[in-house]
């Protein structure tokens, strides 16, 4: 009896470990599947790569949306984003980009261009942790980004460009 409960315990220990499936880890949903890679020349896929380097990151980010994603809005679509291509919002997200690297005032990009009502008007800040309400690309990038860093991700409702700010 006590021989059979050992095996038994050794053989479910691994099914328990950090990353096993059915719990909750940076790179996947809870039971859910594996986020697959990235399918946009935009993403930041070396951030990606890396391992999460934060447990908690305050970002701010900036929402660029697609006509393709509508249903994802509930019909509250942004109008920008209803009169864009996927290939229009790539174009978009790459200019803001250069911007921000060229030395552009992250803040008044996000007032301008960014389709999230809720931050684009208040430029709030998000407090991301591995367990936050959000979009698991927008954790996983949030939490793998250096302070002052950017870098773009793709999820059902866009691109999201994110800096982390500590």
């Amino acid at each position: 009896m006590v021989r059979s409960l050992i095996v038994i315990a050794l053989l479910w220990l691994p099914a328990c470990g950090p990353g096993a499936k059915g719990g909750p880890s940076m790179n996947n949903k809870i039971g859910g599947p594996e986020v697959g890679p990235p399918v946009s020349p935009v993403v930041s896929a070396d951030i990606m790569a890396r391992d999460p380097i934060a447990n908690d990151a305050q970002v701010k980010h900036i929402l660029i949306g697609w006509k393709d994603l509508a249903d994802q809005y509930d019909g509250r679509i942004d109008k920008r984003a209803a009169a864009r291509t996927k290939a229009d919002a790539e174009t978009e997200v790459k200019s803001l980009v250069g911007q921000l690297r060229a030395g552009a005032e992250f803040d008044t990009l996000m007032k301008a261009h960014s389709e999230d009502p809720g931050s684009a008007q208040t430029a709030r800040p998000y407090t991301v942790t591995p367990d936050a309400q959000l979009v698991i690309e927008f954790r996983q990038l949030s939490l793998r980004l250096k302070v002052d860093e950017i870098g773009v991700v793709e999820s059902d409702f866009g691109f999201h460009i994110i800096k982390r700010l500590f």
